[in-house]
């Protein structure tokens, strides 16, 4: 009798219904969804925070939608810190600043070979004294660049100001550079590049000026 109820309730258990694998997936993922929802929909403050520092700091800049837009990329890493962020905004101008000059490069070496064929000596010539000032500028940059990545943070205030002026000092040297690299264009004629290489030249200098700007605040701040 023992073994035939043992026999019976064994193949009750075999007929049993067992769920079907996709409906297993389906109660898993509607457990599991909420608690997904919940974590994915509390806030990110810190993006927040590192975003508003950035754009109270551009607001201190002559550009500073141009700051904000060529600096937000840098939230995550420069963590609130003034000296991070005038150093990313350095190398920001930096790579500007290098493209442009591959670019004038480029271009002036085409014109002499016009000139050479006959063409307007003074638009290679011009081109070719804005690309040495872009040049003299890159160099500068490439100082300040070098002295902010020496920065020594633990030192006396006087030695951090030091540091600093020579950043200063380079940054503003870049300025009068790409300021002086465009003087020559009003005496280029029907040349199709001068507007863009204009352009561009205007932009790296926004750049430079905003660099400059956030390296004075970052010295006003530690003075403060």
């Amino acid at each position: 009798m023992s073994q035939e109820y043992n026999t019976r309730r064994t193949e009750e258990t075999m007929k049993k219904p067992s769920l079907h694998p996709s409906l297993i997936f389906f109660f898993f993922l509607a457990t599991l969804l909420p608690l997904i929802l919940t974590v994915h929909s509390q806030p990110s403050s810190l993006p927040s925070n590192d975003s508003d520092f950035i754009r109270m700091s551009c607001n201190t800049t002559l550009y500073p939608d141009l700051c904000m837009s060529s600096l937000s990329n840098f939230s995550s890493s420069v963590h609130n810190d003034s000296a991070l962020l005038a150093r990313a905004a350095i190398s920001v101008t930096l790579s500007e600043a290098l493209e442009l000059g591959s670019y004038l490069s480029n271009v002036t070496a085409l014109l002499k070979s016009q000139e050479e064929n006959g063409g307007h000596p003074t638009a290679a010539a011009v081109f070719h004294d804005c690309f040495e000032n872009l040049k003299d500028a890159v160099d500068e940059m490439r100082g300040s660049m070098k002295q902010m990545r020496d920065l020594v943070s633990t030192g006396s205030l006087e030695s951090f100001r030091f540091q600093m002026s020579n950043v200063q000092t380079w940054l503003s040297a870049a300025l009068t550079d790409e300021e002086t690299c465009t003087d020559g264009f009003k005496d280029v004629k029907d040349e199709p590049r001068k507007d863009e290489v204009c352009a561009r030249v205007d932009d790296v200098k926004k750049l430079t000026s905003n660099a400059l700007a956030l390296v004075n605040r970052c010295v006003d701040k530690a003075m403060h």
